[in-house]
């Protein structure tokens, strides 16, 4: 008789089928939860079409999983995809992180679609999906790095040699907890931020409240990088600006809006960024100022002539 061969294993067939942007995608997915296929179409595809038949295809080898959360007004979102358990196998296997809890994929899931400001996470990874968006699409341009909130939440995740030892002591709520940090290179210049994402729910006070939690932090500091404020709408801009009149801030504040980027059809590294105080107009987001060593040590590049970097 014939010898029966062992069933394939699932996770050598879908390191088998991987290519380096489903990497990509997979990574993402564990750092940062969820995102819709018209997001991973913008970043990353050269078509939406294209994008379906690779999601379906990662959908069938067990890779992601997907769900349509129901609109308010009838009819469903379109699909959100999130990491099968097989998809978490191999990002620990790719990270050298040891084996996931066998129901990781099922308990990320629940928490996803049950979670209430699922419309925030989404609209903070816009962002960063955009910038991804514009790099594929303009040479010389790249998302280096694009940390979730979640890596920001430790005690002493903001620690650097020379810095205050408070800041490992420091109650989580003394310190900021932004909505994601990136780098941003262009034309081999770069420019490390914070992100904070506001959707005009919150009172502009506590959007002042957490840019005293970010002056907080660089006054314990070696180093300060520019905090993104994503805003909806010219109006909620404005009545924050007049707020920061009164009270210019010591961290490195800088502003748009998400009828600008609409109006002018314009990704996150164009010229959409006001810092308070300015008069010469809006910033692109590599020319925005920060401080830090570590980070030109890391991305040596040139920066803009001294007058254009500020010290908090």
């Amino acid at each position: 008789m014939r010898s029966r061969l062992p069933a394939p294993d699932p996770l050598l067939r879908l390191q088998a089928s991987i290519t380096a942007r489903d990497d990509r995608l997979l990574g993402w997915l564990y750092d940062h939860g969820v995102l819709t296929t018209d997001q991973i179409a913008a970043a990353l595809f050269p078509s939406l079409d294209f994008t379906q038949r690779r999601l379906l295809r990662l959908t069938v080898l067990r890779a992601v999983d997907r769900f349509r959360p129901n609109r308010p007004d009838g009819g469903s979102y379109p699909y959100h995809y999130v990491l099968d358990q097989l998809g978490y196998d191999h990002v620990h296997a790719q990270r050298g992180l040891g084996p996931p809890r066998r129901d990781q994929a099922r308990r990320r899931k629940q928490s996803l679609t049950a979670r209430p400001d699922l419309p925030h996470l989404l609209g903070g990874n816009q962002v960063f999906i955009d910038l991804a968006a514009h790099a594929r699409i303009h040479p010389d341009t790249v998302l280096d790095r694009w940390q979730p909130a979640s890596a920001f939440h430790d005690p002493g995740v903001f620690y650097r040699h020379g810095g205050n030892p408070q800041i490992m002591v420091h109650g989580p709520t003394g310190l900021p907890r932004p909505d994601g940090a990136g780098v941003w290179t262009e034309h081999g210049r770069s420019v490390p931020f914070f992100l904070e994402y506001d959707t005009g729910s919150e009172r502009l006070d506590i959007l002042t409240a957490k840019i005293a939690k970010y002056e907080r932090l660089y006054a314990m500091s070696t180093w300060a990088w520019p905090v993104l404020f994503h805003l909806p709408s010219a109006r909620r801009e404005t009545n924050l600006h007049h707020r920061l009149a009164a009270h210019p801030p010591k961290a490195i504040i800088a502003t748009t809006t998400a009828e600008l980027r609409t109006a002018l059809d314009a990704s996150p590294a164009e010229p959409v960024w006001h810092l308070p105080g300015s008069t010469i107009g809006r910033t692109r987001l590599v020319d925005l100022p920060y401080t830090d060593a570590h980070h030109d040590t890391h991305f040596p590049t040139p920066r803009p002539a001294e007058p254009n970097r500020r010290v908090p």
